[in-house]
């Protein structure tokens, strides 16, 4: 996919400048230039970034399948999900396909040892989830919970947190964020 010719599209089918999408997203209009020419290639987190001032998810930027009727996909099979892993850590994302989707509904797996990253995540919006298999460790704030197969969570997610796997067997996770950042 041409990034830079898709973030062009979108833009102005949005009705948007590149002036106007850089002071929205915080950035400068040289990057949005850049990035519709091509001249640099965006980091996940730069390209998010940018897709918040149209507001748009990077499912939806991504998302190649575009619905010509008006039939929404209702069932997705396992294979049509998205991974979104970062690291050891496996995310698949249900719904891509859902136009004006509300929530980040992921399917995640912790191997032994892995976490989402040394750094705290903060975010807007919330979180919820039940763990299903293994064992996690879930920080909130100050907070340290291990979570045991049946346990949930529910908090928001403007608090500092991180999940990590300390365990000997793999965890998994089925979670849901709001609103839809993924």
């Amino acid at each position: 996919m041409d990034v830079g010719v898709r973030l062009q599209s979108i833009r102005k089918l949005k009705g948007l400048s590149q002036r106007e999408l850089a002071k929205r997203a915080g950035v400068t209009n040289s990057t949005i230039s850049m990035i519709e020419k091509n001249s640099v290639s965006p980091s996940i987190s730069s390209l998010k970034k940018v897709l918040a001032g149209i507001p748009m998810s990077l499912v939806e930027f991504f998302s190649l399948e575009v619905e010509q009727d008006n039939h929404t996909q209702v069932v997705y099979k396992a294979s049509e999900l998205i991974d979104l892993s970062s690291g050891a850590v496996s995310m698949k994302l249900v719904g891509k396909a859902h136009p004006s989707r509300a929530i980040a509904f992921l399917d995640e797996t912790y191997p032994p040892g892995s976490d989402t990253g040394d750094e705290m995540l903060t975010h807007e919006g919330e979180e919820s989830g039940v763990l299903v298999d293994g064992r996690l460790e879930l920080t909130v704030g100050s907070e340290i919970y291990i979570l045991e197969s049946g346990d949930s969570y529910y908090f928001e997610s403007s608090k500092p947190h991180r999940f990590r796997n300390p365990f000997d067997a793999p965890a998994r996770l089925i979670s849901a964020t709001t609103p839809a950042n993924f």
